[in-house]
């Protein structure tokens, strides 16, 4: 039988599942874009103000490690996305990782695989049906973006060489996460393997980066997807034959993949599983250990990136005046700061979009409540003494305090490293404020899943559209000029922006007591509900 026979019916069923979240984040990137090279085409009104911050920035190792290098300072498109070349190509890795994974490892680790093969199906089909949904949310991506950069004003050439590069970026990662499916058994392992090995180039290319020079990166960059998704050098060159490296790698990994699957059992994996420890019925003593042996790998990954990408932008906030100096500069980002001094301006934006992530975080775990009760192991665990509230409480305990976590982590390594940078130490305790003071948002969010939760299992991706949403308000709202009751609906709206505005604890109250208020109806309901079939 043809190994690739039914791969158009599988690839139309993932389509149909992801017929909501897909066109979601197919439209977020590109806004995400657009608004980011909307709000800077105007704080570089000429080419002097643009050379002087291209050269503020190149002269940091820090902000290059973290970034990129600047390859042409005259460059207004190269300044403006600046931040979206390699952090974007990281955001649109994870994004390829998870959506390989959900429709290869996933369905096979769930027994949808198997049945399916009972079909006309050939054993290379999910597969190749996974790849598929992730090429046409990668290239569309990249197509939406590239028309969106040529319409607020930029060089088409150098808008389709960002966007080209950062579909071939997504798709060289899709071939990643390819290989890393036929070498866990889980989904999760699958996940985390692709998720190192994007670490790893990201940091490959921060270290060429850095030790390259203005005529030529380090290297080590040359090893790096990110590294060559960069090197297409959007309007600063735009070398559209990069672009061909991206594509053989991702040929070539696919083509790896491909031969790996056909050396595996269905439902194995090619790596040993590590066998549990002898003692492991001490260590899950209750609801709440399982739920923290099941997270914790997930938690410990987020806390390292935080600590370490929060010390790098730490380290470069102090040099910030050198990287703006310009009157238009100083007046866009003390508006959206909302601000007059700028280095408070620039905390409070980095900390409100690092908030978006953390509630991203706080949104997954305690999601996993809804993918223990449709794997149907929430059953066996309710049938002993726990109850649903303790089960419920688990999932939420480790949202909660993961959240927590990554906050104060954030804050206390920004704080350390700007305080090492400046030789001061005055700055430590508003900036660590600065970060907690989103915790309420963050846990309103957390309080979103719960109460959808409560309701339904499958409902809980609601509080994904919900905090895209509030993104996008966050980001486009104040730039559109949108109504103040739109920008209102959002939680994070209402966080003041510190450490240099007046601190005003009513809305942290209230948003304190909305989440509390969540979880409650939510816990209430699902101890009244049926649970869901497997």
């Amino acid at each position: 039988m043809n190994r690739f026979v039914g791969t158009w019916t599988l690839t139309r069923l993932a389509l149909r599942r992801d017929r909501i979240l897909l066109p979601v984040w197919i439209a977020v990137f590109p806004l995400f874009t657009i608004s980011s090279a909307s709000a800077t085409i105007a704080l570089y009104p000429d080419e002097v103000s643009r050379i002087e911050a291209a050269s503020a920035i190149n002269d940091l190792p820090a902000a290059v490690a973290l970034y990129g290098r600047i390859w042409d300072p005259t460059s207004l498109g190269a300044l403006s996305l600046l931040k979206l070349a390699a952090m974007g190509g990281v955001m649109i890795g994870i994004l390829a990782i998870m959506l390989v994974t959900r429709h290869a490892r996933a369905d096979e680790e769930k027994g949808r695989t198997e049945l399916i093969g009972a079909n006309v199906v050939g054993s290379r089909a999910g597969l190749t049906a996974a790849m598929i949904v992730a090429s046409i949310a990668m290239i569309a991506i990249g197509i939406v973006s590239a028309l969106g950069l040529t319409a607020v004003g930029l060089p088409a050439g150098g808008s389709w060489a960002f966007g080209l590069a950062w579909a071939t970026t997504g798709l060289a990662f899709a071939a990643v996460s390819a290989i890393t499916n036929q070498l866990t058994q889980s989904a999760r392992a699958a996940n985390g393997l692709a998720m190192i090995v994007l670490g790893a180039t990201y940091l490959v290319r921060a270290i060429g980066d850095v030790t390259g020079d203005a005529a030529a990166p380090g290297a080590l960059t040359w090893l790096s997807p990110i590294g060559w998704g960069q090197q297409v050098r959007p309007y600063a060159g735009d070398r559209f034959a990069v672009l061909l490296l991206t594509l053989a790698f991702a040929a070539v990994a696919l083509v790896v993949a491909y031969a790996l699957q056909s050396r595996r059992d269905l439902g194995a994996g090619l790596l040993p599983d590590r066998t549990g420890p002898a003692d492991a019925s001490a260590h899950l003593a209750g609801p709440l250990a399982l739920a923290w042996r099941l997270q914790y790998p997930m938690l410990l990954g987020w806390f390292a990136a935080y600590a370490i990408l929060s010390a790098i932008i730490g380290s470069i906030v102090n040099d910030l005046s050198d990287m703006l100096d310009t009157p238009q500069a100083r007046q866009m980002i003390a508006a959206l700061g909302g601000t007059d001094v700028l280095m408070d301006a620039f905390v409070a934006m980095e900390f409100s979009i690092l908030a978006f992530v953390t509630a991203a975080y706080g949104i997954v775990a305690a999601r996993r409540l809804a993918t223990e009760e449709a794997d149907g192991h929430a059953e066996p665990l309710l049938a002993t003494a726990v109850s649903r509230t303790r089960f419920l409480m688990s999932h939420l305990t480790v949202a909660l305090i993961g959240t927590t976590v990554l906050t104060v982590t954030q804050g206390v390594t920004f704080a350390i490293a700007s305080a090492v940078q400046a030789d001061s130490s005055n700055r430590i305790g508003p900036t660590i404020g600065a970060a907690l003071a989103y915790l309420p948002a963050i846990w309103l969010m957390t309080g979103v899943v719960i109460l959808l939760f409560g309701f339904a299992p499958r409902l809980t991706f609601v509080a994904w559209i919900l905090l895209v949403g509030f993104l996008l308000v966050a980001e486009l709202g104040a730039l559109l000029s949108w109504p103040s009751w739109v920008i209102n609906t959002s939680p994070f709206a209402h966080i003041p922006k510190l450490p240099g505005a007046a601190v005003n604890a009513a809305p942290l109250i209230v948003l304190t007591a909305l989440a509390i208020i969540l979880i409650a109806i939510g816990v209430a309901r699902f101890r009244r509900r049926d649970l869901a079939s497997p």
